[in-house]
């Protein structure tokens, strides 16, 4: 270790700080201490702070974006509910690209589940469901049934591989999880595993946050940290060695999420785009949810915090908020495209600032918990690619069928927890078997009655036709239901598996048939 020509290095950059405790170290934190700081360029830190801190400072002075927004213009709009005569050909050609191995996805994984209360990634959560199968198990069988379902429409064998972006802090325990479970069917070479950028967390004067006297404060890049990765660690390359055109990109914490769905992919070639997102409608204004729109004729995500009130209040000549399309973090791009943002355009991007309470040592080395911000976390968003588009397109899915994120434990909020991911995936299969013909029954043989479409979300929307009567209150528990993906993607496919048919909850259909728990005895 050349901890002198460290120490020159750290000078010119006004870093030599990181250093002040290193008498104080073991050898082997010293070795920790001094990799760390070599594989940092403090040059290009330095610029990245002060481009971001000049942004921030910009942003926080600009008045609102009100003025400039418009709403998504109908010709980039498809909606799943509004173009449904048109969802079976969207869906043709997005199973036609899957048979043809044109189809890949892209999780961005690189969270841990602290705000859930527990040390390890979130992807290996579980929710509570019958089946104890986890967000990365049920990701995983959506993959395989999707595979399966492709494969069988066209005669052919097909592979969706599945890229799996991870940070410095899940990479190993993601990777031994699946290797544990034999990567859930899939084949090894087909799960790809690589890990998104780390910066240190530095303080408003642009210093590097020491987390003790032998470790830098680190942090994921965000998520837009993605296309950094995908260069640096060759993924680009892979994708167009597999012959690879579109990527669906998604995040791992959504438990309804359709893992390349062909909708979402067949909509999005028909329109010739080369960049979408797929969005649900906004519950109420004051949803805290990132809005897709036109700024100054530019797609991006605004955040609800830079909305006024009134903007967010306003509804078109339907009655549906004019704003209404919500981020849900789940885009699709082409391959081509994703080369030119890795290429071109990635370094023109601009770190967005997070004022954090980070916690550091003071100038004795003592431990210090700040309970204000004392210093900033420095990351990109996965969306902040939308400017670079040739042809955007957006694409409405309901709620309740595709998003119910997890972010929360169980004894936080009551929103976006355990509990509600739970539910929204039992309601959901729920309705798949109420609209493949079966019925529930409770104890005594009677019939139970059905449960509103926005049952999981509070929300009183319309139940399928062939579902409407008897509607069961919105606040009610759903019943227990859980179809495994391996035997509908869906809701596809389950009329042989319950059609004409009385069941008891809970129910599990797998692929060893259907099992009604109470009446097995278990």
């Amino acid at each position: 270790m050349d901890v002198h020509a460290l120490r020159r290095r750290l000078s010119p950059a006004g870093q030599e700080h990181l250093l002040q405790f290193w008498e104080e170290l073991d050898e082997a934190q010293r070795a920790e201490l001094y990799a760390e700081l070599q594989a940092m360029d403090f040059e290009e830190l330095n610029a990245f702070f002060q481009k971001a801190m000049e942004g921030f400072s910009q942003s926080s002075q600009q008045e609102r974006v009100d003025a400039r927004m418009e709403p998504v213009p109908r010709e980039v709009l498809g909606s799943a509910t509004r173009d449904q005569d048109q969802l079976q050909a969207w869906e043709s050609e997005g199973l036609f690209q899957i048979s043809q191995n044109k189809v890949a996805v892209l999780l961005l994984a690189g969270g841990q589940g602290t705000r859930l209360g527990v040390a390890y990634p979130k992807g290996m959560y579980d929710v509570g469901l019958p089946s104890r199968k986890t967000l990365f198990q049920i990701q995983a069988e959506r993959i395989l049934k999707l595979q399966q379902l492709a494969g069988k429409r066209h005669g052919r064998q097909c592979v969706i591989p599945w890229y799996i972006m991870t940070s410095g802090r899940t990479m190993e325990a993601t990777a031994a999880f699946f290797a544990k479970h034999r990567h859930f069917g899939l084949k090894e070479e087909d799960v790809v595993f690589f890990q998104q950028g780390m910066l240190p967390a530095m303080s408003f004067d642009g210093k590097v946050i020491l987390e003790d006297k032998g470790r830098v404060s680190m942090a994921p890049d965000g998520n837009g940290g993605l296309y950094r990765a995908l260069a640096a660690q060759n993924i680009m390359q892979d994708m167009e060695q597999r012959g690879v055109w579109s990527v669906h990109v998604y995040c791992v914490d959504n438990i309804l999420v359709r893992v390349a769905d062909p909708c979402f992919i067949g909509f999005c070639l028909q329109k010739g785009a080369d960049c979408g997102a797929k969005v649900v409608e906004k519950t109420n204004p004051t949803e805290p949810v990132g809005v897709v729109c036109r700024v100054d004729g530019v797609y991006q995500v605004v955040e609800y915090s830079e909305i006024s009130l009134a903007t967010a209040q306003r509804r078109g000549p339907d009655g549906r908020l004019l704003f209404s399309a919500g981020n849900i973090a789940n885009h699709f791009f082409s391959v081509p495209f994703l080369r030119d943002v890795v290429s071109v355009h990635e370094p023109r991007l601009q770190h967005h600032v997070a004022q954090k309470k980070i916690p550091c040592v003071d100038p004795l080395g003592r431990p210090l918990r700040p309970d204000k911000p004392n210093g900033i976390k420095m990351e990109k968003f996965v969306f902040d690619i939308f400017q670079f588009a040739k042809k955007f397109v957006v694409y409405e899915v309901l709620r309740e069928d595709e998003f119910s994120p997890l972010k929360n434990a169980d004894s936080q909020n009551g929103k976006d927890n355990p509990t509600t991911a739970r539910h929204a995936l039992l309601s959901l299969h729920h309705r798949w078997v109420l609209n493949a013909g079966g019925h529930f029954v409770d104890e005594n043989g009677s019939r139970l009655p059905a449960i509103p479409r926005g049952a999981a979300h509070g929300k009183p929307e319309a139940a399928p036709a062939d579902v409407q009567h008897n509607l069961k209150e919105a606040g009610d528990v759903p019943i227990q239901c859980e179809v495994s993906p391996l035997v509908s993607y869906a809701g596809e496919g389950l009329e042989r598996y319950v059609a004409g048919r009385e069941f008891q909850a809970p129910l599990i259909i797998d692929g060893a048939g259907v099992h009604e728990l109470v009446r097995n005895g278990l």
